[in-house]
């Protein structure tokens, strides 16, 4: 069982240009995509995190169940669904404006124990910044990792959302220790500062860097560095592509027996070719359609 925790909310996507252009929501938040993407792609998934009980909740739920995802660790609240406001720019690229004052998934509480099955748990987006539940997601990575189980960690930056930025990056920094997978965008890591070397240096046995559509980069702690190139397509927009390459990442360890710190620590140079194009390959699906809409297994072949 991969565990995913964090925020699911509805993305308001607009259907043409302007400011008054007619927004449609869609389903979205970067580990609900992350889960979905999971669970069309055949790995055994759950979603931990807490949804509104309101129409758009429900749907959320429903959006999982339809993928084969576990949704009983998720809790439940009253208060409405966070809303995601989506800019498309001329290439495809996507910003959003958020809505989360008073919002369900703000009060996630850590739970008393992770499925017994858990092999590994992936945290990032807005859930790691908006209190209280930041700093129960913080409290779930520490005690997972203490406990020996697989962490990716995608931290996704939404700057508007963060009020102190060197705060947050002090706080990412403190997360690494307790982190075997980092996975990062190149604005991201231009946002955070530092290099992966230094991240690497912190924790995580591996660090992949993605560079939109040139590619994968990782890094890896006896110094090596594999990049591949992206796969050409015709881009619709990026909506949920990084969380595709969660996705892929993480089931492809899986598929590999490497969902542990030591065998990431352990994969050479053929093992992770195959996974970042394996990444790259889904990525390219999701940013050929509309919304975040990541590819299923027989779309993509094995790894």
């Amino acid at each position: 069982m991969i565990v995913v925790a964090g925020e699911a909310l509805i993305d308001l996507v607009p259907q043409g240009r302007g400011a008054l252009a007619s927004l449609t929501p869609a389903l979205g938040g970067g580990p609900y995509n992350t889960a979905v993407a999971l669970g069309r792609l055949g790995s055994p998934t759950a979603f931990c995190s807490r949804t509104s009980l309101d129409a758009f909740g429900e749907a959320l739920l429903d959006g999982l169940r339809e993928a084969g995802v576990d949704v009983s660790p998720v809790q439940r609240g009253a208060e409405p669904t966070t809303l995601a406001v989506a800019t498309i720019d001329t290439n495809g690229s996507a910003a959003y404006s958020f809505y989360v004052d008073g919002t369900a998934d703000r009060l996630f509480a850590a739970p008393a124990s992770l499925p017994t099955d858990t092999r590994a748990v992936s945290f990032g987006t807005c859930s790691l910044v908006l209190e209280p539940g930041a700093s129960a997601y913080e409290e779930l990575l520490r005690t997972a990792a203490a406990q020996g189980v697989f962490t990716a960690l995608d931290p996704n930056i939404r700057a508007g959302l963060i009020p102190d930025a060197d705060a947050y990056r002090a706080r990412f920094k403190s997360w690494l220790p307790s982190v075997s997978l980092l996975k990062l965008s190149e604005e991201d890591a231009l946002w955070l500062g530092g290099t992966p070397r230094e991240w690497l240096a912190s924790g995580p046995s591996a660090v992949v860097v993605t560079h939109g559509g040139d590619g994968l980069t990782v890094f890896t702690r006896d110094g090596a560095a594999l990049a591949v190139p992206g796969e050409k397509v015709d881009v619709v927009d990026t909506i949920g592509a990084g969380d595709t390459v969660n996705a892929a990442l993480l089931h492809g360890l899986g598929t590999l027996d490497a969902l542990s710190p030591a065998a990431l620590a352990g994969l050479g140079v053929e093992d992770w070719t195959r996974l970042l194009r394996f990444a790259a390959r889904a990525a390219a699906i999701t940013c050929s359609r509309a919304g975040a809409q990541p590819p299923y297994a027989s779309e993509l072949g094995g790894l």
